[in-house]
């Protein structure tokens, strides 16, 4: 990178990743995983890097507090926070604040989801695109529990369930749209990259977020890296599948932000 920096917005901490000098960047700002309870922008470096340095895009990763400490909607009013004063002061970071994407895995994908959604309903800009990994996007258990919920695999029915509890205050709020946006009305949102990892307890949500925005009109790259388990991306160094898909999200994260254009280094 050409500059790291960590810094504070709100009182929420923030993680700049800069690939070039250039200035007007573009930028994605990316929302880890972790079922709303665990990890934060150090777990999540290496994959913010490979995104910034594949795309040339900058990457800011916010540190939003965690369940159960803080409980929905805490996570979602201090991200919808951040976009809202980096289209306000991020030209002084160097950025181009009107050519913005919301990007997460797992809980982080629920959390860019309901935030356009949020965004959406009250008026406020919409980013310009969405990258959507893996995401928790309904509570409800599905047949790819029953396939992909054994020993073998990072991810099961009982830790889910655990993620959604803790998340809320109170268990009526799991059927809010907010929480489980696979149950909002999906219209009238940006363009949606949808990687999905074929075998996770959560394939099935996935699909089925992905065939409602395709009936909402949005348009959507929904791609199903085979053979592949939830949180698949940070094997980047390794694992072949995970470097194709960074690789693929990030030429249409370029696409969406920078028509395509080689962005001036």
């Amino acid at each position: 990178m050409h500059e790291t920096r960590d810094f504070e917005v709100c009182g929420v901490r923030l993680r700049l990743h800069r690939p070039t000098a250039n200035k007007g960047l573009p930028v994605l700002v990316y929302l880890h995983g972790g079922g709303w309870m665990f990890f934060s922008n150090d777990t999540h470096d290496r994959l913010m890097r490979e995104y910034a340095a594949a795309s040339g895009v900058a990457v800011i990763g916010v540190e939003y507090s965690l369940s159960p400490k803080a409980k929905f909607p805490t996570a979602l009013n201090e991200i919808d926070t951040v976009i809202d004063w980096l289209l306000s002061y991020g030209g002084g970071l160097g950025l181009d604040p009107l050519s913005m994407a919301i990007g997460g895995d797992s809980a982080g994908a629920n959390l860019a989801l309901s935030t356009a959604l949020i965004r959406r309903d009250e008026g406020k800009r919409l980013p310009d695109a969405l990258v959507l990994n893996y995401g928790a996007f309904d509570p409800e258990h599905t047949d790819s529990y029953d396939l992909y919920g054994g020993p073998q695999f990072p991810l099961n029915g009982t830790e889910m369930d655990m993620f959604w509890a803790n998340y809320v205050a109170d268990p009526a709020q799991l059927s809010d749209p907010r929480v489980a946006p696979l149950r909002a009305d999906l219209n009238d949102l940006p363009p949606v990259f949808l990687a999905i990892a074929e075998c996770d307890i959560l394939t099935d949500c996935n699909h089925a977020v992905a065939e409602k925005l395709v009936a909402a009109g949005v348009p959507v790259m929904a791609r199903t890296y085979p053979g592949t388990t939830h949180s698949f991306l940070e094997a980047m160094s390794v694992a072949e599948p995970a470097q194709q898909a960074i690789a693929e999200q990030a030429a249409w994260i370029k696409e969406q932000l920078t028509d395509g254009t080689e962005l001036d280094r």
